[in-house]
């Protein structure tokens, strides 16, 4: 019979103790607005999935896409900027 023993490196990878740093709570914060919209995006097309999408639903999933594509190129600008000496995009 063989025992199932722990590893101590993988309990001890979730403990408590560690947290997310200051950079990372940033970077996510950062996202926030993409991780949201594409969080829409995924709620109008689950809507879809059990039935035969209306014109309605087409439009929802066609203003979520255009939403999510939008938050996805303001970060990009964003981020951009901040990379290129001098601020410019």
């Amino acid at each position: 019979m063989n025992h199932i023993v722990t590893v101590q490196d993988a309990v001890t990878a979730f403990a408590d103790w560690i947290e997310p740093t200051a950079a990372e709570l940033d970077a996510i914060e950062e996202e926030m607005p993409v991780i949201l919209a594409d969080v829409d995006l995924l709620d109008a097309q689950i809507l879809t999935l059990d039935r035969t999408p209306t014109e309605l639903d087409a439009r929802r999933i066609r203003r979520a896409r255009r939403r999510a594509l939008a938050a996805r190129v303001a970060l990009l600008n964003r981020t951009a900027g901040a990379l290129l000496p001098g601020g410019a995009a």
